[in-house]
């Protein structure tokens, strides 16, 4: 059914696209096949108004004339149908090819080779190309991925699309047991290989972020609009930095299991062994860093200062009683 619906609309859209005159209902009924198998004139005109709005969504601009008999007739016309020439400097069309690669695991994964396609047969070379691609620079072997692995990327992204407020259960950093939730999607960002979505949380009645990967079950999509105002610009990763103590406001020293934590050892302005398997570490403190901390369970011993060592402990023995 849906092949047998695209042809009709790739047979319409050529009828409106092909002629110099507005055509009518019924030339349009004698020339295309499915018109003409309909049962019946209701059929076809539903069948028609039907795919006249699918094209009009497509953005096939659709011109409606009255002729001189007062017949109604469809045309659309090529000047008003044809998009301007796509110029992209080396930059751009760099970025582009890098974010399909990007993309290639997601649900846009076609959409983003079909462009590539149509760019490349523009003549456009891009990020993958070859020796056609800024050949003047030195070519790495490094490919940029962000992985889509969480079921729940999918719905989530298409929610974000469409404005759809959904529901989920999720598991906090500092619970032992999922809660669910109430929320109103706005955008996906990855950060240091996760996936977050930021949006309002509509229990809480405030923005919220969560990261997919702790979301557990199904996402569930609702009815109904948005209770809150989407902002223009939602600072995702400036909210994770802030929760994963990155706007640091001091230091604090830490003891980490050897061969563990490589993110903690990341950040670390001073490492020094300690022997028997573990390791002193400074590292940067802000808000939120004890969270980060609990996730790495019994390969971290926070030493200083006590304020930190205290949220920690407190965190472990929520998550401990359930």
């Amino acid at each position: 059914m849906a092949i047998a619906k695209a042809e009709r609309l790739m047979n319409l859209a050529l009828c409106l696209l092909g002629t110099r005159r507005p055509l009518t209902k019924r030339e349009l009924r004698s020339s295309i096949e499915a018109y003409i198998e309909a049962s019946g004139d209701d059929s076809f005109n539903r069948m028609f108004e039907r795919d006249k709005d699918d094209l009009r969504e497509l953005g096939l601009v659709i011109e409606t004339v009255e002729g001189i008999e007062g017949d109604i007739g469809y045309l659309a016309r090529r000047d008003s149908n044809r998009l301007p020439p796509i110029t992209l400097d080396a930059e751009e069309a760099a970025a582009l090819g890098l974010a399909a690669k990007i993309w290639q695991q997601a649900r846009l994964a076609g959409a983003a080779s079909g462009a590539l396609q149509k760019l490349r047969a523009a003549g456009m070379p891009l990020a993958g190309d070859g020796e056609d691609y800024d050949a003047g620079q030195p070519h790495s072997a490094l490919e940029p991925r962000i992985p889509a692995h969480e079921a729940a990327f999918e719905p989530l992204m298409l929610a974000c699309r469409d404005r759809r407020p959904v529901v989920f259960d999720y598991r906090k950093s500092t619970a032992a047991h999922p809660e669910q939730r109430q929320v109103e999607p706005w955008i996906l960002e990855c950060w240091r290989g996760h996936w977050y979505l930021a949006g309002w949380d509509r229990d809480r009645k405030a923005e919220r972020v969560f990261r997919l990967s702790r979301i557990t079950g199904k996402v569930r999509s609702r009815q109904g609009k948005f209770t809150a105002p989407v902002p223009d610009h939602v600072t995702v990763r400036e909210t994770v930095e802030s929760w994963a103590g990155e706007t640091a406001t001091g230091t604090a020293r830490i003891k980490l299991r050897a061969e563990h934590g490589y993110p903690l050892r990341a950040r670390a302005l001073t490492v020094r062994e300690l022997g028997d398997g573990w390791d002193e570490l400074e590292i940067p403190s802000g808000h939120g860093l004890d969270a980060w901390l609990v996730e790495f369970g019994p390969d971290v011993v926070v030493l200083e200062p006590a304020e930190l060592r205290a949220e920690v402990i407190d965190r472990l023995r929520a998550v401990a009683k359930g």
